[in-house]
């Protein structure tokens, strides 16, 4: 089902299954968080994302992003 926007526009309600993928593109990574995509390719050039590449493309490894904030999550 399609969510209305400020602007009264629909636009498409992203998957709760789509951050589970081992790796997603930037393009889509930043449609999913809401953080722009010159952001997170910043935070890519600087080491702050872990990425895979496939010959020119670049994607977001987000299995590696999601251990990485669970070995930096407080314990209970």
């Amino acid at each position: 089902m399609n969510a209305p926007t400020k602007e009264g526009q629909l636009t498409p309600e992203i998957p709760a299954q789509a951050l589970s993928l081992p790796i997603i593109s930037v393009e889509r990574f930043s449609e999913l968080t809401g953080f722009p995509e010159g952001v997170l390719r910043g935070w890519i050039a600087r080491g702050y994302m872990p990425t895979y590449r496939i010959g020119k493309y670049t994607a977001v490894n987000v299995a590696l992003l999601n251990y990485m904030a669970m070995q930096k999550a407080p314990s209970l």
